[in-house]
């Protein structure tokens, strides 16, 4: 290191570059003998004097330091010119060129470093560094990355990446690097010059002087002493932001110059980087620098400016269009738009201004027209994500459902609780998520909603809590004003007169449940409430319902510890305390049971405060205590005059029930106690002893009671309902005793009238409380009845079908081997097929997609089915279940042989038809079997079955018969009845009852198959078919009902299996038609359907009766709901579908007519009704498809249309009904499903005029609800599980129901969406025109509305179908806010309908388009069009503002409302529309297709082949105006420049795809999309092309290609 330096190595510039070279690339320029001559040589030009310098004595004053720098320098340097020829002469000694370069350049650049602030010499480095790289000694691709890097680096913790601002994307940089360009990394030095310090280099001084000034650069030690180094250190670290500003100027100037030549694209991927990144953090003060110095040093730098303007020169240069180094889209996703602190400077703002204006123009094609207004509905059980693991590193198991989602400044979708609590009040995303919430607490959807999007209250976190969660969408602070807000709505409808009873018990079981869940910051509510109540311009608080709603919160242990603890507990107290009121009107002798209770819930909640808090006293008033006497004094009469606290519930008159309620909330454990005691009252009885059962078995059974009434229950405080259900499964679950059925029916009802508070997962919880419970005799069999007959709708609301499913699941795969557990068998597995039919989403058989699965053969078939209607009538929502489809299908079918029929198969949706019309039949293989067998089969059955057997030889026969004989024992007992011949009934029973299930299951399979081809044989050899059908059935009643051998329901399972068998359907017609099933189904409908309206005494059915000897054999436990008829419940359903897959609709017809008794009780028969519309639709007759809506019955009160059944039995039925029809139907989805405009209520009272119209509407229509509340409790509407559901499925099955093809109804529809403004004009025109809609209005380029369309009168005939003239009013919204909103509830119903409609939809939206006559007249000019096209795409909402609506607009708004509530796998189709729009012949149609699809690129981005279709589309469409060859030949050809923001979009597209999420600075385009993009792009004209020329592989022309991981590592 010492050698060959000589007095030069303290000074030698080249060491100080070398410090920051890499390790690999240090040694060997370091130690080459080259390096000080190039140094020395450097020095010479610079006129840099090294043995003046080393000489120079150590001390020196200032006086002579200042004569020195002033002096002229009398020792000149050469003529820079001779330069390049002494450097050429110095280099020809060393051949390896590579070494040379590296030297060269690393000495060129410390010299960068040292002397950028010195003019002259700055002049001469970059004069030497154009020779240099002219003569090819320096290579512009390697120096100017290491040079930047270096600079970059030494002055990294002044420069660090700013945060971004706001909501846009989190890009501290452009996401482009150099992978392989030369790095340079420091040691984290303090500043540029403490890098040379360490080494040993003279520091430069930092004394600024003016531009082209002789300064020489002075050394650190000419400081006379330690004291002056510590004053100059102050003066230093003020002139650092001076140096880096030379620093920056110069290497600008480089860069500059090398931007003459053609560098690589990884060379401009950097340069472009580093230029932002100065720009960005242009005013990043060094650490430990006050104000008042940055102030100084900004003043200091007057190159500041000078070197801002090169950085912009050069950005500018880099994307200019005409080379397209770096594509303008780089600029427009970087940090620099997000300068905090802009200089007052014009080329920097304008660049800023651009950037924005060309972000904005992307962030429209990302977001879909009226997205604002895109919000859940709650109108269906699924939940369409938005959210994905891959967002903010979110992994799978922690993915939280995403209900809205922030769009960034560049349109995409973000979210994050940190996101959430930094929305600003009052803002459009603020009012969106609180639109949300409140139309949530409305329609009180899932609970397993709430907990997917809520988040603990802060305050109420654990410290393991603390930490942010990436997938939430609503703050706290949200919540809180969403709660306060529907309170004081439900307050304004009560003092409106307004029968909201029932309004308020829903909500305050979502109130309880939100709080009880620490989501709702207590303290927080309180306040919010109170400032309400007090800015409230009239008395809103009339009533004690706020009293009573915080009162069913009281107990709640959060709720305890903020009244007795928190610091504010006395000002919170008073404020709640503030919320009684005491109503002295009261008439004693009219008032209900609720009026009483709110009269006296101030004086328990009182009293419940004062046991928190003693020091409140002085705030109770003598009323509340007088009524809190009166409570104890009826409570003590109540005991005295029943005794031992029973009270006789049957008979409670309303002043009774209310003080009961009351009690609830004062003593709810005396008031438990009396419920429970009501119960045991009746005393217990023996269980009658059964014939097969041993004498010393004694089991205790309680004696029926009443069931309490929901009325009764409704008014209980939440927390003795709690209790109560709690106590209950004590007993039902834990007991000693059977409980009786009014016990287990008061419990359900419980479960059912607080589906929020009181939900339960059964299996977890009671194995929590008692780990073996389940293996207790009797609980799992009472366990499982109560799930299959009462409680699967409530489990299915809660989202929690599929849990129950794999809990089940277990049961059956433990059991299913098991010898005699027949009852307990066939009962799990059947509610397993109920659960796997209520599935309406898909599902994975295990929870692991691995191994086979462990459902039986028939919940295997059964499976298929579902997911069959699933996916055609629903579609599949998400990618992932797109992906793991068929992993599933084989892991079903890997452990069954079946296969379905043609006709079958025909109905199945192509994803499953096309994975099953592969699979061989093994029937044939099934018959050889039974062949080979059947002699030694019918051998055992002779020798089991005479009527002479010995029942001995019934275990001899099960104890040393091969499994493979078994299966066939059942088909060798049909084949000898078959013969004639009498068989031992006694001995088949036995066998079979000690057979496992699934060699039961087994037998039945083998025996359906066997007799069918015995009959097939038969008929062949002259037999007649009808003989050998009576004949068999026969022989099937004895199995089924004369002996009861087998259960019914999985022999009609096997049968209708074998539906391409000419015979099987005709068996199960014949087997519904006998009389002994008919009979057993009548006794079974006796009771009404609604179970919870039952409230006579309970009869229990006798166990034989109910389930038949087969299942119930040593069975002793009674049956409480459980019987053969309901066993039939999913059975029939299944029997249908197969009819009418074998054309069979007048038998369909004819079943239905005869189980539509039974159907009643099936408690998902509204989804049935939806489902079998939707598959078969286009299939089925009228008549059939009015016996299929009389399944819903009077008792839903269905939401009918009231026109709806004139239509649907029409006499002509090719008449489609006229558009008011349609219109009225949109209206009612818009008054009771589309979440409302969100208007505050606190402020707005029109909101609660609508929310008041709705109810009154929702309960006037006929067939409507019925109950005057307006709105239903859940167990009114287990199916579908909300009103808001109800209404949307209603409106879904009226279209489907209508005897006129789609075609006619879709065009319609479209039609009134395309005038929609027009025609609510028109039927508003009666009541004058508001907001401005009555003004003549018309864009300049594309009148608007009506005059928009290819015809003057089309949109007035349109219009004019409509001839309600309260149609606006009846809404409760203005004009404008109707028609918006009658979009989106086209575009949502419209989804909701199978694909058949999604073609048609497509298909007429784009004539309506097409048919604009401003678009199809050629002779506009371009600009005029593109005005125009601007306007028509305005979002409707704002659109409407100034009647500007245009029937563009709106199509394009209903078909991204219609998208924004697709499934995933739907999505697919959504080409077709621009299929139908192309060839496209004018810029104003590209635009419109991009701005139809574009948006769905970002939902696209998770599922890469419909991505990659989607945009290959794409640049079809684009080929169509800018191809090298379109199909439609342009005289004017437009300038590629008018799609800039085309081109931007598709960049940002790619990188979205890449990222798989919002744009990180990392992001990297996919290979797989660019080499796509590489190939489309070929279609184009050679101009477009260069602006894309980034998105191709090609490292030689692409900044994405040359800084492709993936591609750089494999360059082949």
């Amino acid at each position: 290191m010492n050698g060959g330096h000589g007095t030069r190595q303290p000074m030698s510039p080249a060491i100080s570059a070398s410090a920051v070279l890499p390790q690999q690339r240090q040694m060997q320029p370091h130690h080459h003998p080259a390096r000080p001559a190039i140094a020395d040589l450097f020095t010479l030009y610079l006129g840099m004097n090294s043995k003046q310098r080393a000489e120079d004595p150590l001390r020196e004053s200032s006086n002579k330091l200042q004569k020195r720098v002033t002096a002229l320098n009398t020792d000149l340097p050469p003529r820079d010119e001779q330069f390049i020829s002494d450097y050429e002469q110095l280099r020809m000694p060393f051949p390896d060129v590579e070494q040379l370069q590296a030297v060269t350049e690393s000495v060129l650049i410390s010299f960068v470093l040292q002397c950028s602030s010195h003019a002259p010499q700055s002049e001469f480095l970059l004069f030497a560094t154009r020779c240099l790289c002219a003569r090819g000694h320096l290579r512009w691709d390697s120096l100017l990355p290491s040079l930047l890097n270096t600079v970059s680096s030494i002055g990294a913790p002044m420069v660090q990446g700013v945060s971004v601002a706001g909501g846009g994307p989190a890009t501290s940089s452009s996401a482009i690097t150099m992978p392989n360009a030369p790095n340079f990394h420091p040691s984290n030095p303090a500043s540029p010059l403490s890098v040379m310090n360490t080494i040993g280099s003279p520091t430069q001084s930092g004394i600024d002087q003016p531009v082209g000034a002789n300064v020489s650069p002075i050394k650190a030690a000419e400081f006379s002493s330690s004291a002056q180094l510590g004053t100059a250190a102050r003066g230093d670290q003020s002139c650092r932001g001076a140096e880096a500003s030379y620093l920056h100027h110069l290497s600008c100037r480089i860069i500059l110059a090398g931007l003459e030549f053609n560098l690589k694209p990884a060379t401009h991927a950097v340069i472009f980087q580093h230029m932002v990144n100065w720009l960005v953090n242009w005013d990043q003060r060094p650490h430990g620098m006050d104000e008042v110095d940055a102030m100084q040093t900004c003043r200091l730098e007057k190159p500041l400016h000078e070197w801002m303007h090169l950085c912009l020169d050069v950005i500018w240069i880099l994307v200019n269009e005409d080379k397209c180094r770096i594509p303008f889209y780089e600029l427009v996703r970087c940090n620099l738009q997000f300068l905090e602190n802009i200089p007052d400077d014009e080329a920097l703002v304008s660049i800023i201004m651009e950037i924005h204006r060309r972000r904005d123009m992307v962030c429209m094609h990302m977001q879909m027209l009226d997205q604002h207004l895109h919000c859940p509905t709650f109108g269906t059980h699924r939940f369409l994500s938005q959210s994905y693991p891959s967002i903010a590193g979110e992994s799978v198991t922690n993915l939280r459902y995403s209900p809205i989602t922030y769009p960034s400044v560049l349109g995409e979708p973000l979210h994050g609780e940190d996101l959430a609590n930094s929305i600003p009040k009052g803002g459009l995303d603020w009012e969106r998520a609180l639109r949300c919430l409140r139309h949530a607490l409305r329609t009180t959807p899932s609970p397993d909603w709430w907990r997917r999007v809520l988040l603990v209250a802060p305050c109420y976190r654990s410290q393991s809590q603390q930490s942010s969660t990436p997938g939430a969408v609503f703050s706290p602070d949200m919540i809180g004003e969403a709660v306060a807000d529907r309170t004081i709505e439900l307050l304004r409808l009560t003092n409106s007169e307004t029968q909201c009873w029932q309004d308020w018990l829903l909500f305050a079981d979502i109130f309880f449940f939100l709080m009880k869940s620490g989501c709702i910051d207590f303290l927080d509510f309180v306040d919010k409430l109170a400032s309400r109540v007090t800015n409230s311009d009239q008395q809103i608080l009339r009533s004690n319902h706020v009293t009573w709603l915080l009162a069913q919160i009281i107990r709640i242990e959060i709720v305890m510890n903020t009244l007795s603890s928190d610091p504010r507990k006395v000002e919170t107290t008073r404020k709640i305390i503030s919320f009684h009121k005491e109503d002295k009107s009261l008439d004693a002798n009219n008032i209900g049971p609720q009026s009483i209770l709110l009269d006296f819930i101030s004086s328990s909640q009182t009293l419940r405060i004062w046991s928190l808090n003693t020091s409140i006293r002085e705030h109770l008033n003598s009323d509340q205590l007088q009524k809190g006497k009166q409570i104890e004094e009826w409570w003590k009469q109540m005991t005295k005059a029943s005794g031992e606290r029973m009270i006789d519930f049957t008979n409670l008159d309303e002043r009774a029930t209310a003080m009961f309620w009351v009690l609830s909330f004062t003593m709810a454990q005396p008031a438990c106690e009396a419920v429970m005691n009501w119960f045991t009252s009746a005393g217990m009885a023996d269980l009658i002893q059964g014939p097969n059962m041993q004498p010393s078995e004694r089991i205790m059974m309680m004696r029926e009671t009443y069931p309490l009434s929901m009325s009764l229950l409704s008014g209980l405080s939440i927390n003795l309902c709690l209790k109560l259900a709690f106590q209950l499964e004590e007993t039902i679950f834990l007991g000693q005793a059977v409980p009786s059925i009014a016990m287990v029916e008061t419990y359900v009802r419980l479960l059912l009238i607080a589906p929020h508070s009181l939900f339960r997962p059964h299996f977890t919880t009671l194995t929590q409380r008692s780990p073996s419970i389940l293996s207790k005799s009797g609980v799992s069999l009472l366990l499982l009845e109560i799930l299959n007959y009462r409680l699967l709708p409530l489990y299915r609301y809660h989202g929690k079908s599929k849990a129950l499913m794999y809990d089940v699941t277990k049961i059956i795969s433990m059991i299913k081997g098991k010898r005699g557990e027949h009852r307990l068998f066939r009962l799990a597995e059947n509610l397993c097929m109920n659960l796997i039919l209520s599935l309406k989403d898909f599902f994975f058989v295990k929870k692991e997609l691995k191994g086979p699965t462990e459902f039986t053969e028939t919940l295997n078939r059964i499976t298929i089915i579902s997911l069959a209607i699933t996916i055609k009538t629903r579609g599949i929502a998400e990618v992932e279940h797109m992906i793991y489809l068929q992993p599933l299908l084989e892991q079903i079918m890997a452990t069954s042989q079946h296969t379905w029929s043609e006709k079958t198969l025909r109905y199945f949706p192509p994803l499953i038809r096309d994975f099953l019309m592969g699979r061989m039949d093994k029937r044939g293989q099934a018959i050889q079997a039974w062949q080979q067998a059947e002699t030694t089969v019918i051998n055992q059955c002779n020798q089991l079955l005479s009527p002479s057997a010995e029942p001995n030889y019934v275990m001899t026969y099960l104890s040393h018969s091969f499994p493979q004989h078994r299966q066939y024992l059942c088909a060798g007992a049909w084949m000898l009845m078959n013969g004639h011949l009498e068989i031992n009934s006694a001995n088949l029973a036995r066998v079979l009852r000690e057979f496992s299930p699934e060699e039961v299951t087994a037998n039945i399979y083998t025996m359906v198959d066997v007799l069918l081809h015995h009959i097939q044989f038969e008929v062949q050899r002259g037999h007649l078919a009808q003989d050998l059908l009576s004949k068999a059935i026969t022989n099937l009643s004895f199995f089924i009902w004369t002996h009861e051998l087998l259960p019914l329901d999985i022999l009609l399972l096997a049968l209708i299996d074998r539906d391409d068998d000419p015979y099987a359907l005709r068996l199960v017609i014949s087997l519904l038609e006998k009389p002994e099933l008919q009979q057993r189904v009548k006794n079974f409908c006796n009771t009404p359907p609604e179970h919870w309206l039952k409230n006579q005494h309970p009869k229990r059915a006798e166990l034989q009766k109910a389930l038949g000897s087969h299942l119930s054999w040593k069975d002793r436990y009674p049956p409480f709901f459980d019987d053969i008829a309901a066993r039939l419940l999913p059975v029939i359903p299944l029997i249908i579908y197969r009819l009418i897959e074998n054309d069979a609709t007048d038998i369909a017809d004819r079943v239905l007519a005869f189980y539509s008794s039974l159907l009643a009780f099936h408690p998902l028969r509204f989804t049935f009704v939806r489902d079998i519309l939707a598959y078969f639709y286009g299939h089925l007759p009228i008549k059939l498809i009015g016996r299929i809506l009389n399944l819903l019955g009077v008792s839903t009160k269905t939401p009918f249309s009231e026109s709806f059944a004139k239509y649907l039995v029409s006499s002509n039925s090719s008449i489609c009904p006229p558009p008011e029809y349609f219109a009225n139907l949109l209206l009612n989805l818009v008054n009771n499903v589309i979440p409302p405009l969100s208007s505050k209520s606190k402020s707005n009272p029109a909101d609660t005029t609508r929310s008041t119209f709705n109810k009154r509407h929702a309960s006037s229509q006929p067939g409507g609800v019925g109950n005057t509340d307006g709105q239903r409790a859940f167990y009114q509407n287990q199916d579908p599980g909300s009103y808001t559901q109800l209404v949307l499925e209603t409106a879904a099955i009226e279209i489907l129901s209508l005897p006129v093809p789609a075609a006619q109804i879709v065009s319609s529809l479209v039609q009134i969406i395309a005038h929609v403004q027009a025609m609510l004009i028109q039927s508003n025109s009666g009541q004058g025109m508001s907001g401005g809609l009555g003004q003549s209005s018309g864009l300049p380029t594309s009148p608007s509305g009506a005059a928009e369309s290819s015809g003057p009168n089309q949109a007035n005939s349109a219009a004019s179908g409509v001839n309600a003239t309260n149609f606006v009013s009846r809404s409760g919204y203005s004009c404008q806010q109707l028609s918006v909103l009658m979009i989106q509830a086209c575009g949502l119903l419209l989804a909701q309908l199978p694909p058949e409609f999604h073609m048609q939809l497509y298909s007429e939206a784009a004539r309506v388009i097409k048919d604009c006559w401003w678009l199809a007249d050629s002779s506009r000019p371009v600009k005029e069009l593109d005005s125009a096209v601007g306007y028509a795409l305005l979002d409707p909402t704002w659109a409407s503002q100034d009647n500007t609506s245009t029937a563009i607009g709106n199509i394009v708004a209903l078909l991204h409302s219609f998208f924004s509530n697709l499934p995933q796998e739907w999505l697919e189709s959504t080409h077709t529309v621009i299929k139908h729009l192309r060839p496209v012949n004018s810029v104003a149609m590209l635009r419109i297709a991009f701005r139809i699809l574009g948006p769905l690129l970002p939902r696209l981005a998770f599922a890469r082949p419909l991505f990659m279709k989607t945009l290959a589309l794409l640049f079809n469409v684009l080929g169509d105006v800018f191809g090298k060859n379109p199909p439609v030949s342009n005289p004017n050809p437009v300038e590629a420049s008018e799609i800039a923001d085309i081109i931007d979009f598709l960049h940002h597209a790619v990188m979205y795809e890449g990222q798989g999420g919002p744009v990180q600075s990392t992001s990297k385009p996919k290979l797989e999309i660019l080499t796509l993009c590489g190939k489309v792009i070929e279609i184009l004209r050679p101009d477009v092309q260069h602006l894309l020329s980034h998105l191709k592989i090609d490292p030689t022309s692409s900044i994405y290609a040359a800084t492709h991981p993936k591609l750089v590592q494999n360059p082949s």
